[in-house]
């Protein structure tokens, strides 16, 4: 096995010391680190997600491999940023006005770095203005919603007519949570809904135009 297979099957398994000391190793040997994340990172990201979405490995198991990845991009980022390196589209992230519950929402943002993209995660409880802001001061290309509350379910629907209503050019509405499903996304006019975080990799891709 080589040693970016070896990161990947480290960042799947959620070895943290492993992919950190791997991601080290392949530094040393001068590999590039947009390579040792797009053949090493990104991958191991990538099964977790559809094991994930073969109900083969849970929410705990996802947590502590995207701990594995974020401990091995923290070595990355600076050098990437150093040699100009950014992802190709970037994401923001919140939980909608009402809702304080992340869990969610902070995997499906680990996945989305996993997968290349750059994401500002906004928190919870975030205001319809606050996502049209920061989606435009980002050039966004993405917003995603999560809401775990039906009771929140009424101020996904608002957040979504108002960013539609801002016309922000090019940004696609993507939403989530426990509640949500497929036909309330289309009700409220949602672009796209993912059922999972493994998922949501997926229709973010399908969304800008870089599926699979």
């Amino acid at each position: 096995m080589t040693p970016l297979t070896l990161l990947t099957d480290a960042v799947a398994a959620g070895k943290r010391v492993d992919a950190v000391r791997l991601t080290q190793e392949l530094l040393a040997a001068g590999t590039p680190p947009r390579q040792i994340v797009e053949q090493g990172l990104v991958p191991g990201m990538s099964i977790v997600g559809e094991k994930f979405k073969r109900n083969e490995v849970f929410v705990p198991e996802m947590l502590v491999a995207a701990r594995a990845m974020k401990e091995s991009f923290k070595l990355l980022e600076p050098l990437l940023v150093q040699a100009g390196i950014v992802p190709k589209y970037t994401a923001v992230i919140g939980t909608v006005q009402g809702d304080l519950h992340d869990i969610g929402k902070n995997l499906v943002a680990t996945m989305w770095r996993g997968a290349n993209f750059k994401v500002v995660d906004l928190g919870t409880n975030v205001s319809a203005d606050r996502y049209i802001a920061t989606a435009r001061e980002q050039g966004a290309h993405l917003v995603g919603l999560s809401a775990l509350l039906t009771t929140t379910m009424g101020a996904m629907k608002d957040t979504v007519a108002a960013l539609k209503a801002a016309q922000l050019s090019g940004v696609k509405v993507i939403i989530g949570g426990a509640p949500i499903t497929q036909q309330f996304a289309d009700e409220i006019g949602a672009d796209g809904f993912a059922a999972d975080a493994g998922s949501a990799i997926d229709v973010a891709k399908l969304l800008v135009g870089e599926a699979a």
